[in-house]
């Protein structure tokens, strides 16, 4: 049972939707076309670094595996110290973004390559969304037997 523990520091990023717009091809046509946005992008590779290290050279997992996530943001100055003392304990969750389906997103396509094959083989997730000190998001992936 082979177990990958990561932090990724800052704060935690949705995956954006596609942004389309048309491409020039030879002979001076166009083609509709599809990218990613460049804080996705930015953000997957800064997972992929952090997975890549927690991975520390050992093979690419190839079986199911379960994610646990914690997505921790930023909690907004304008939090009265009672509000901020709540948050800190769990009591006052934030519902704003990013939507933790979408880090989670994010998470899973800049693993590819990196801890796992694909992110198909992502069966089971435990995910979670609070306010803390320090934004960022720890992953613990485990592979199952």
């Amino acid at each position: 049972m082979t177990i990958v523990r990561f932090f990724v520091p800052g704060a935690p990023v949705g995956k954006g939707r596609p942004i389309a717009g048309m491409k020039f091809v030879k002979g001076g046509g166009r083609l509709p076309s599809l990218r990613t946005p460049e804080k996705t992008v930015a953000y997957e590779g800064l997972v992929a670094h952090a997975g890549h290290v927690a991975m520390a050279g050992r093979p690419l997992l190839t079986g199911p595996v379960s994610m646990v996530v914690r997505i921790d943001c930023q909690m907004p100055k304008s939090f009265s110290k009672a509000k901020r003392a709540a948050a800190l304990a769990g009591t006052v969750r934030p519902t704003t973004k990013p939507d933790s389906s979408n880090v989670l997103k994010g998470l899973e396509d800049g693993l590819n390559g990196v801890v796992w094959v694909d992110d198909v083989q992502a069966v089971e997730h435990v995910v979670s969304k609070r306010y803390a000190e320090t934004p960022g998001v720890t992953v613990e992936i485990e592979e199952l037997t």
